[in-house]
């Protein structure tokens, strides 16, 4: 039995009605998963399964919450482990880290070949730095967020494909509610 956490798209922002999390919970049971929890109301549920595929499980959770919802919902799936490597990750320097106002973790299918690497980085500004690792990217906002040009949406444009993004500070929060040996 494999521990999993979906960070699910476009879950209570972008003008869709409100979701519970008592819905998203139903819905993961409907499938058959177990152990199924919520964190935070932004979109983030864990669960078990015996599957081994992130990929089929991925699709399956869309397809039902798409069903549920009556809109697409993507589904970016990290084991519990992943998600504790993604918490320990630095992606800065620690006075970098300290210097800045947020960072945040963009969650992608797959890896960004070095093209799409380009783009992010030309995304970089006084505000903003980013780096790519694996199938995710890591924003650095060094004042509030509002004062940005950059977001999700407008990256998602540039490279032709869906993402979703959370505070390291969620990440971190899942890492420890969650050690990566806890179901993997």
């Amino acid at each position: 039995m494999s521990r999993y956490v979906a960070f699910l798209r476009a879950i209570n922002v972008g003008g869709h009605h409100k979701v519970t999390m008592d819905q998203l919970r139903r819905a993961f049971e409907a499938l058959g998963y177990e152990e199924v929890e919520t964190f935070i109301a932004s979109g983030n549920v864990i669960f078990s399964s015996p599957a081994r595929d992130p990929r089929l499980l991925e699709r399956k959770v869309e397809r039902r919450l798409e069903a549920d919802l009556g809109y697409e919902v993507k589904t970016f799936l990290r084991t519990t482990a992943e998600v504790c490597a993604i918490a320990r990750y630095e992606p800065f320097a620690k006075a970098q880290l300290k210097a800045a106002y947020a960072l945040n973790v963009g969650f992608l299918a797959e890896p960004l070949e070095a093209p799409g690497v380009k783009v992010v980085h030309g995304f970089r500004t006084e505000i903003d730095d980013f780096h790519v690792n694996g199938r995710e990217m890591y924003w650095l906002c060094r004042k509030r967020q509002s004062e940005s040009r950059f977001s999700g949406g407008l990256l998602e444009r540039a490279l032709k494909l869906s993402s979703t993004w959370r505070g390291q500070n969620t990440i971190a929060r899942l890492a420890a509610k969650y050690p990566e040996n806890a179901g993997a």
